[in-house]
């Protein structure tokens, strides 16, 4: 690309950028959130064009240019950073599901590792009861009984923790321990990960599929509807954070396995954080409606449709607009 052309095409970028410098350095005059957003996405390509300026040898007058703006932007990104509750609202708003949506590879594998074995297992007990045994032990097995008797005035415990907010606690060290496990066993070129997840799978369709056969599927199913839509989509996240760093270590393509895994350590990261805040909400809501069994089991089910119904609709539409906006800076970039 000539000098000229680069010009045209670029040019509108860093005028901008520009103005939103000059704005940046005056006392009196700030940015908005939205804007301050945008200029760390601007930056960043302001430092690729200046890096392609430097190696197709432009003229000194451009280089320099843009070098200047690259300071000057330098100085105003990491002096100027955002409050943590604003990076906290605009992750969970926008940043998280469109990181989901990006992995979406990863996201279905890890979904169907973790339903198709529950699934089969439990139509496999529904026809034969005691291959529930392969999967759990009897002490397990009357523990599960026990959980969700109808009699049970503490429905889904069988523990001492019999208040609220202690079973909120143990449900976060579990629910948390179960998605760390899953997520962190993934360096083990994904083995890990895959185990975890049949695993969680089979156990989960052996329970199922018992209870069904017990005739406690009311108090079951109305139990785990509710937290169900937070707690199984994170542990789905969490298996695929876990695959996607076994991918960078069986596949590194041109990277050095060190380097790949780097870089997608960085992304499983971030979908570790998101996970985290799901089973806080997860927990939440087990301990403190799951687990009530004043409620009609019709009341469950319509809330637990809900929550199901916010949890899909909130990955596949938020953050919509931020997508929109990468994608149309893509296509500036590749012009």
């Amino acid at each position: 690309m000539k000098q000229g052309q680069f010009e045209q095409t670029y040019q509108p970028l860093w005028e901008l950028l520009e103005q939103q410098i000059l704005a940046l350095e005056h006392p009196k005059r700030s940015l908005s959130a939205t804007e301050l957003n945008d200029f760390a996405s601007r930056y960043r390509r302001l430092c690729h064009l200046h890096a392609l300026a430097k190696d197709r040898h432009y003229s000194s007058h451009l280089v320099d240019h843009l070098g200047d703006l690259v300071v000057r932007g330098h100085q105003q990104l990491y002096c100027r950073k955002q409050p943590f509750w604003q990076q906290l609202i605009r992750f969970v708003v926008a940043g998280f599901p469109r990181l989901v949506r990006e992995q979406q590879r990863y996201i279905w594998w890890a979904t169907a590792l973790l339903y198709l074995p529950g699934v089969i297992l439990y139509l496999a007990i529904l026809w034969q009861p005691d291959l529930v045994y392969t999967v759990t032990s009897p002490a397990q097995v009357s523990s599960f009984e026990e959980m969700y008797d109808p009699q049970n005035r503490t429905l889904g415990s069988a523990r001492e923790s019999e208040t609220n907010v202690q079973m909120f606690g143990f449900y976060i060290r579990n629910n948390i321990g179960v998605s760390f496990r899953t997520f962190a066993s993934g360096i083990l070129f994904g083995v890990g990960s895959i185990f975890f997840l049949v695993y969680n799978g089979l156990l989960m369709g052996a329970v199922a599929g018992h209870l069904t056969n017990a005739e406690f599927t009311q108090t079951f199913f109305s139990f785990v509807i509710g937290h169900g839509s937070f707690e199984l989509t994170a542990i789905c996240i969490s298996g695929a954070a876990g695959l996607l760093l076994g991918y960078s270590l069986l596949a590194p393509g041109n990277l050095t396995r060190t380097e790949s895994l780097k870089r997608a350590s960085k992304i499983a990261i971030q979908l570790m954080y998101g996970v985290i805040l799901m089973l806080l909400v997860a927990a939440f809501i087990e301990a403190f409606w799951s687990s009530n069994n004043i409620l009609l089991p019709w009341q469950k089910y319509w809330v637990g449709g809900f929550l199901w119904t916010i949890v899909i609709a909130y990955f596949v539409f938020s953050g919509r607009s931020l997508d929109s906006r990468i994608d149309l800076a893509t296509e500036g970039k590749d012009a």
